[in-house]
């Protein structure tokens, strides 16, 4: 009896039996297996499995994961605990600390992540630049993308604040890797303030998003799984279904209870207790204390806490364990073998028992030198509110530089609670009240709420440092004005020639940097840099350099701008964000002046240190990722600028994704892609916001002049231009694009107020892609008034070349067109060439058709011929020769397979299904 209990633990939970087959749940395994399939051919999914107390959810995953096995997936599972949110990334650390022996080594090569295993590296001093769970979150992402992976996260509603943070992220960013998240929860722990409702309700809006709810077995199942479990006695059966109401775990243990002879009970705490209570003394006592420690519990600490000798432990736990209540777990430790039992046991205990018992696990825990979080929890729990003080601030500490702000913010403010309760509390914290309510501030900003660290610092007596991080604080909340009165105070109150000084300055300039004030801020900012250089402060000397470039920018001094940058692009100022954002400009005014390969290294570096972070998701990871995108794509390396934008997933839920898919759509518009219209329909609900507007509704500006509507594309580029700062340089761009549409619709209503609107948001400071936009709006403005300005378009092409290639084409057909109006037929026909050339390079296939019809109003080619690239009538011409595939490759220094797709799309155009017609129709029309 005993084996059968302990071999079936899986089974008395889940709805299996002790053969193993799964009972009433095949459409649901179905349902996930489809998910698994689905991420083995690269649609990443997540599946949030629901469902009662021991309804059969771990067996249900459990079964998924041993198919995942087979079909060569790596399997992580990781289990929360509750705890109280105490210990931040519970089941991270566990998923990875159980990982395959072939993933160890991409584990050891993200440190942020081994850092939550058991003997992983020290993470050092606390961050100050609240990236650190960035970092996390993105190692994470990148580890999961190394192979086809199933990761399990169970019971999610004890889940700490930082895992379902990170869960959410993973639900958001995962879109083509291998891998498959699924999450298991209690719907019956779900009250309706529970933390994890909202989150659930937010996830299932995600198409990537699958809920499996499992309901109860029916009476046939609850029949066929009791029969499987040993039960022969058909009236006693059919009395345990009837009790267990579908629930496999109860109807496990009511059958358990008759076999053992004794009575039924429909109070399932009852049930459990009962079968706790027929052990000896001894047993229950280990029982209690393991209870007290948790769902798991380790051997040796156990056997303390019991203070019970060896032999007389081992014979208890081996009572235990053969009545199946614990179970062996790893190499040293045991486990409930259900958390409801785990939660009866512990809830029958006394009041005073408990806390002693809890009193007992702490002083255990801190001779070994256990978790903080873990600590606080135990010496909380058993009453003892000065060593609870110091292992709570430790505990925030250590959640802090794990990348756990929420796990942090909750210590910290669990110790701030206890402050005036513990008399000496600043000595046993290690600090006193105001660095610990900065520090809380702090996290909470990291964790996102701005508005709580704002009311924390207002708590306390205002200095300097308080109002800087107040300043900092209400800015990014978008609250300007606030930000600039408390940057001022801070600035007046700071010490002369302080860290607090520059800090205090450079957050000032920062403040009133936008709307521009270039004569201001440029004044704060040498101060700034001049107290910050005086005083050794990196962080602000590198903040006041970049807002000094900015200004040099926009005043039009470009060499004072990029010299104040490359003073300190490649300075570390021990602040990844401002590292990266150093990098970020740099690369940012090179692209703009259109130096493409000094813009491409720095971007590249910039990506590359965001990698090895952990920061590709962080605001100026995305930034640089993209401007290395724009940098191919206006080279001319659309090949690379595609395999990065099938990177930005078009399955989009917020903002932030939103704005990282709107990235792609530059190379996919220009390139034709099947999957513009996709995107643009995940896209459409954020056009609300401005950026997502100026980039993906000005880009289907540009898809619907591509598709004949520029109706449609009026339409757009003016709702862009409705949402977007006047002084804005891409108003240049949305104005140009709108001037397009006009002059294809053939009105001139509304032109001059557009060429104004361009004209408004020149600086002197603009780079190239500017000039080279205002020079397009110019140019489209004469279009629109019914004239082909031969020189405004020639001015144009002069700008755009030869940095942006494919805006360097767009121009050449509209100035071919110009010269063909003119009468320079020869003029246009070179033009023309340049621009079919380029087109057909690049696969810019809207472009590439625009020109083959100009061609063919133009005659300077044949229908069929224009309607051919270049490559493709190379290819006619050796089809001609009859050469097979392979051989024309070899000529062409091109793949048999690319051949192949080049000969079916030369029948294809020409209307015709053979290679010998193909070749006769050549020669018949002069192709050839």
């Amino acid at each position: 009896m005993g084996q059968r209990a302990s071999n079936g633990v899986l089974g008395a939970t889940s709805g299996t039996a002790s053969s193993g087959v799964l009972i009433g749940r095949s459409s649901e395994l179905g349902r996930l297996a489809a998910l698994l399939r689905a991420a083995s051919e690269g649609l990443a999914g997540v599946a949030l499995v629901g469902g009662d107390a021991g309804i059969g959810k771990t067996r249900l995953v459990t079964e998924l994961a041993e198919q995942a096995r087979r079909d060569g997936f790596a399997v992580l599972v990781g289990q929360c605990a509750e705890l109280g949110d105490a210990l931040p990334y519970l089941p991270l650390a566990d998923a990875l600390r159980g990982a395959p022996a072939e993933l160890r080594a991409e584990i050891d090569a993200r440190p942020v992540l081994g850092r939550l295993l058991p003997g992983g590296t020290d993470p050092g001093t606390e961050s100050a630049s609240g990236l650190t769970q960035q970092r996390l979150f993105g190692s994470m992402l990148g580890f999961l993308a190394v192979r086809p992976m199933l990761l399990v996260l169970e019971d999610l509603h004890w889940a700490d604040r930082s895992t379902r943070d990170l869960l959410v992220f993973l639900s958001r960013m995962l879109q083509t890797e291998r891998v498959l998240l699924v999450g298991t929860y209690r719907t019956d722990d779900l009250h309706r303030r529970h933390p994890l409702r909202r989150v659930l309700a937010e996830l299932r809006l995600l198409p990537s998003v699958t809920s499996v709810e499992l309901t109860p077995l029916d009476q046939a199942e609850m029949a066929d799984y009791l029969a499987a479990l040993g039960g022969t006695d058909a009236r006693v059966m059919d009395e345990v279904a009837e009790r267990a109401e579908g629930n496999p775990f109860y109807g496990a243990e009511l059958l358990e209870a008759v076999t053992e002879g004794s009575s039924m009970t429909d109070d399932l705490a009852g049930l459990l207790l009962s079968r706790a209570e027929v052990l000896s003394d001894e047993a229950q006592r280990v029982l209690r204390g393991a209870a007290v420690a948790g769902r798991r519990v380790d051997h040796d600490l156990l056997q303390e806490a019991s203070g019970l000798p060896d032999l007389a432990f081992d014979e208890a736990m081996r009572e235990i364990v053969s009545r199946g209540l614990l179970r062996p777990d790893g190499e040293y430790g045991y486990a409930f073998r259900h958390a409801l039992l785990q939660e009866a046991v512990y809830t029958d205990l006394l009041t005073g028992e408990r806390i002693r018992l809890h009193s007992e696990f702490a002083r255990l825990l801190t001779a070994r030198q256990g978790a903080a979080a873990e600590l606080a929890y135990h010496y909380l729990a058993g009453h003892d509110l000065a060593e609870g003080l110091s292992a709570s601030v430790e505990a925030g500490r250590r959640a802090e530089r794990l990348g756990a702000p929420a796990e942090a913010h909750r210590h910290f403010e669990q110790a701030l609670s206890l402050w005036d309760r513990v008399p000496d509390a600043e000595q046993r914290a290690g600090t006193d009240r105001v660095r610990l309510t900065l520090r809380t501030a702090a996290v909470a900003a990291d964790m996102g709420d701005n508005h709580r660290a704002i009311a924390q610092l207002r708590s306390l007596t205002p200095s300097a440092e308080i109002y800087e991080r107040l300043a900092y604080y209400l800015y990014d909340s978008d609250d300007v004005e606030g930000a600039v009165a408390a940057a001022r105070a801070a600035v007046d109150a700071a010490p002369p020639d302080s860290p607090d000084l520059a800090r205090a300055l450079a957050t000032l300039s920062r403040t009133l940097a936008w709307p521009p004030r270039p004569a201001e801020v440029k004044v704060l900012a040498e101060r700034a840099l001049g107290v910050a250089r005086a005083t050794g402060t990196s962080d602000a000397e590198k903040g006041a350099i970049l807002v000094l470039a900015l200004c040099a920018e926009y005043e039009g001094d470009v060499e004072e701008a990029e010299k104040l940058l490359d003073s300190v692009v490649l300075r570390d100022s021990g602040d990844l964000a401002m590292d990266l954002r150093a990098l970020f400009h740099h690369a940012r005014t090179r692209y703009e002046r259109g130096f493409m390969a000094s813009a491409a290294e720095t971007a590249e570096r910039g990506v590359r240190l965001a990698e090895r972070t952990g920061l590709s998701w962080s605001t100026y990871g995305t930034d640089l990722r993209f401007l290395w995108l724009l940098v191919h794509y206006s080279s001319g390396e659309w090949t690379r600028a595609a395999e990065m934008a099938a990177g930005f997933g078009a399955r989009v839920g917020r903002v932030a994704e939103a704005v990282l898919s709107s990235f792609a759509l530059f190379v996919e518009v220009a390139s034709g892609a099947p999957q513009v219209e996709q995107r643009l329909a995940w896209l459409r609900p954020f056009w609300s916001d401005p950026l997502v507007a100026y980039m993906s509704r000005g880009l289907a500006a540009e898809h619907a002049l591509w598709q004949g509507d520029p109706e449609l594309a009026l339409e757009h580029a003016t709702a862009v231009l409705d949402t977007i700062y006047p002084a804005d340089l891409g108003v240049i761009r949305i104005s140009a694009v709108a001037l397009w549409a006009l002059a294809d619709l053939g009105r001139t209503e509304g032109a001059d107020e557009l060429l104004a609107r361009a004209r408004g948001a020149v600086r002197a400071g603009m780079g190239t892609e500017g000039h080279g936009w205002m020079a397009r709006a110019e140019a489209e403005w004469h279009r629109a008034n019914g004239r082909f300005d031969v020189q405004a378009w020639r001015r144009v092409v002069e700008i755009f070349d030869p940095a942006f290639v494919y805006e360097t084409a767009r121009a050449r057909w509209r100035l071919a067109e110009a010269l063909l109006a003119s009468g320079d037929r020869a003029a246009a026909l070179e033009e023309w060439r340049l621009a079919v050339e380029t087109a057909d390079s690049l696969g810019a296939k809207p472009l590439a058709k625009a020109l083959a019809e100009l061609g063919q109003r133009a005659r300077f080619v044949t229908a069929q011929q224009s309607l051919l690239t270049s490559r493709e009538q190379e290819v006619l011409a050796l089809v001609a020769e009859g050469l097979p595939n392979r051989e024309i490759g070899e000529r062409l220094f091109i793949a048999q397979k690319t051949v192949s797709v080049h000969v079916s799309n030369i029948l294809g155009k020409l209307g015709v299904s053979s290679r010998t017609h193909a070749a006769a129709l050549a020669r018949k029309r002069g192709l050839l």
